[in-house]
């Protein structure tokens, strides 16, 4: 099977998370495409859905879906969206798509996390995915000084820029052995909007399309 088909599964499994009546969130990427097309076909009557980025919101629309703002919502039952790398205890590299910052506050509204992906992002560890920074313009040089101090090699993503008008520097060579020291520790240089790891919010339910069929994992209760 290819890639996009086992995207298909992962997507098409997520929407018996669904109910009528709910607000959902969804999220950013060719998953996540996929995902709001089975929307569209399912026609499930939920109150609306909150987009975690202007493109999504686009499709939703266009499929006659309706969309809500998150801030007329109050905290999100379910939250929907794909990830670029995922490790065993559900944290998350996101941001490939450049929606990382939108991603993370609706998926921290969400009182449930689903993450939808096909299995060649299920890694052993975190760390070999370019790592997406969002930083205001006026901090780029700066923050990527400070990038290199921890040891990372930031590049700047060319002719790129954000829903919130910012840049993004992909970053490699970090040591994500710690990924949730190392989140709030990116978080820390100013002029650093959010980072792509998902380790403080991350996913409580994985949902993988193999070549062996749907692999489900849920995260144990806290």
């Amino acid at each position: 099977m290819d890639t996009s088909a086992l995207k298909q599964m992962a997507a098409e499994a997520a929407i018996a998370y669904i109910r009528p009546g709910m607000v959902v969130g969804v999220g950013t990427g060719s998953t996540s495409n996929l995902f709001i097309d089975a929307l569209g076909k399912a026609k499930i009557a939920v109150e609306g859905y909150v987009p975690s980025s202007l493109g999504t919101a686009e499709r939703l629309r266009s499929l006659g879906l309706p969309v809500l703002d998150l801030n007329s919502t109050g905290d999100i039952p379910v939250y929907i969206d794909g990830a670029d790398e995922i490790d065993p205890h559900f944290r998350l590299i996101k941001g490939g798509g450049g929606a990382l910052t939108r991603e993370k506050i609706v998926a921290s509204a969400a009182r449930q996390f689903i993450c939808i992906a096909d299995s060649s992002k299920d890694k052993p560890r975190l760390g070999v995915f370019p790592l997406p920074v969002e930083v205001l313009p006026f901090a780029r040089s700066f923050v990527a000084r400070q990038l290199v101090r921890l040891g990372g090699s930031p590049v700047l993503r060319e002719n790129f820029q954000t829903d919130n008008g910012n840049v993004i520097l992909d970053v490699t060579g970090l040591d994500l052995g710690d990924p949730v020291k190392m989140e709030a520790l990116i978080n820390t240089v100013p002029g650093v909007i959010d980072n792509g790891i998902f380790a403080h919010r991350k996913a409580d339910v994985v949902l993988l399309g193999s070549p062996q069929g749907l692999i489900s994992r849920s995260a144990p209760l806290a």
